[in-house]
């Protein structure tokens, strides 16, 4: 099989041992999937609701109506509204988007928002990334006078609101390809009709998959199907987008762009959404909305700057929290009784209490609820190991619950400080349920054994082919038996492990936070190691790199 790949792909054998194991197991499958295509992209007709949605909007257009475009306060939720704001602009449209505050207003569509739709003389209201449980802000909105549209991709309840038209390719009645597309996937998927339908082309929406990229790998929906096509365009439009807002983003966060320039997923996962993400956490998410929506290029760098600053602001909250969640675990954690982890704690940031409960998730491996206490409300978010379902989990914990929605990963929750006890083993109960064997312990799966000289500025260059790299499509992960160390082990940063492997010549290799687990003295001079293949670049030379991910010491036999 991996020879017959080789023949007829002319690639290097490790390339296509890889494609083999990720089931492309014929040249057709997976020329399509190294070299994505758009007009690969499913109707948007196939997406329930779509065409009443795409059709709802163009009248609007046409009766010079005002559009109230709500969206939410992630990176997913910014982009999406700036997405439909953008092209429904670029249309003829009046516009007036709106991200909530996060403290001020809480999550999702509510009376905020359809106070200020009403008072901006909206009569359609489109929400994006949000709405889909929603349903007394969207009976209210109507009562107002107000139609409105729900674009969503998380979880439907029981019922869906009583909106105009509801776009979700999660609702059970909608027979959509693929279900995993993020917020501002599914307004993409309508504005392809609308653009369509009133300009004869799709290609004018191309350039706004800057955004689309942007929010597809920063809320780690898998990046397969059509969001890999998605993603691997949008990364292009991104490395040279014209926006002056996502111009200056790209310099403050130390990102190259420019029009020979190429973007990974990575770069945009932890240099560019941190820094929306945080404003929305920490501050006001309508500043992020501003940054990708104006055209002023002075203003543009402000905002950028202000959000690096908040950035840096929420990384000191995060460890700080982190640190104080790791304390009240200390000496009452359980990992033969907790299969399901609540900790609260006051004084806590309710934007910060996601990441941190990620970060918790990684040291214990259990799902975990972090729940920010204020007075007599509670907030918490929650993160789960791979294994485990977590909307589906806190749907059996509802009755302790106000509102919540989610997906399988990721969640959030309003509740009051007094049911978090009943919360707590309600939440523990129903993880073991789902999980009668246990835990599982975590896995680090390799996709191939490649010795470090086999390691080469060639092999680097085709491997980049197979991304962008994330969820549904991990960065290759290789297994080197025995390798030979130069030199002594040593511990630089903050507890990252530094070795040089020998191969052809030497590689330098990194395990970031693995000097905790290895310590650097106790490291013997030969090492079976788990790894990536990254390049690093110092002083202005870039060199390959080994990503450690883990290692031991040889197996015998």
């Amino acid at each position: 099989m991996v020879r017959e790949l080789e023949k007829a792909l002319s690639l290097p054998r490790p390339v296509c041992a890889i494609l083999a194991a990720r089931g492309l197991h014929d040249g057709a499958a997976a020329k399509a999937f190294l070299r994505p295509r758009l007009d690969a992209l499913h109707p948007p007709e196939r997406l329930t609701d779509a065409v009443r949605a795409a059709e709802r909007l163009s009248r609007a257009i046409e009766g010079n109506e005002l559009v109230f475009v709500h969206g939410d306060y992630d990176v997913d939720g910014v982009c999406s509204a700036a997405l439909l704001t953008s092209v429904l602009r670029q249309l003829g449209g009046r516009v007036e988007p709106f991200v909530p505050h996060r403290v001020r207003d809480g999550y999702d569509l509510g009376r905020t928002g359809v106070q200020r739709a009403k008072a901006a003389g909206a009569t359609l209201l489109v929400t994006c990334d949000s709405g889909i449980v929603a349903h007394d802000a969207v009976r209210h909105a109507n009562e107002m006078g107000i139609e409105v549209i729900v674009t969503d991709h998380h979880t439907p309840g029981d019922t869906l609101p009583p909106a105009y038209a509801v776009v979700n390719p999660k609702r059970s009645d909608c027979d959509y390809p693929e279900d995993t597309l993020c917020g501002a996937g599914v307004v993409f998927k309508i504005l392809e009709r609308l653009v369509r339908e009133r300009t004869g082309s799709v290609e004018a929406l191309y350039p706004h998959l800057d955004l689309v990229a942007l929010a597809t790998i920063a809320d780690l929906v898998p990046l397969r199907g059509e969001n890999r096509i998605l993603a691997h365009y949008g990364l292009r439009y991104l490395a040279r987008t014209t926006r002056p807002g996502l111009r200056a983003l790209l310099q403050v966060s130390g990102v190259d762009g420019g029009a020979d320039a190429r973007l990974e997923a990575g770069q945009v996962g932890f240099q560019l959404a941190p820094r929306i993400n945080a404003v929305g956490r920490l501050g006001d998410a309508g500043d992020a909305l501003e940054l990708l929506l104006t055209d002023d290029p002075r203003r543009a760098t402000e905002l950028a700057r202000a959000l690096d600053r908040i950035n840096t602001e929420r990384r000191d909250e995060d460890g700080r929290t982190f640190d104080d969640a790791i304390h009240r675990l200390t000496g009452t954690f359980d990992p033969d009784r907790d299969f399901g982890v609540v900790v609260a704690g006051e004084g806590w940031h309710p934007g910060v209490i996601g990441i941190v409960a990620s970060r918790v998730v990684e040291r214990i491996h259990r799902p975990v609820v972090l729940i920010a206490l204020d007075g007599d409300s509670a907030r918490g978010s929650a993160r789960s190991i791979p294994e485990l379902h977590l909307h589906d989990t806190l749907t059996e914990c509802a009755p302790h619950l106000g509102r919540f929605g989610g997906h399988r990963q990721a969640a959030g929750m309003d509740l009051s400080p007094d049911a978090i006890p009943a919360f707590g083993d309600a939440f523990n109960a129903a993880v073991r349920r789902r999980l009668p064997d246990g835990i599982p312990a975590p896995l680090l799966r390799a996709d191939l054994e490649l010795a470090p000289e086999a390691v080469t500025d060639e092999l680097h260059h085709w491997l980049g082919y197979l991304g962008p790299f994330g969820m549904g499509n991990p960065r290759p992960v290789f297994l080197a038996r025995g390798a030979e160390l130069s030199g002594a082990a040593r511990e630089v940063g903050r507890g990252h492990l530094k070795l040089r492997i020998r191969g052809r010549g030497e590689l330098d290799a990194i395990g970031f936070r693995l000097a905790h687990r290895h310590r650097p003295d106790r490291v013997p001079s030969r090492v079976d190691l788990a790894y990536q293949i990254r390049t690093n670049e110092y002083r202005g030379r870039r060199t390959l790199q080994a990503r450690l991910l883990d290692l031991r010491p040889p197996l015998e036999g």
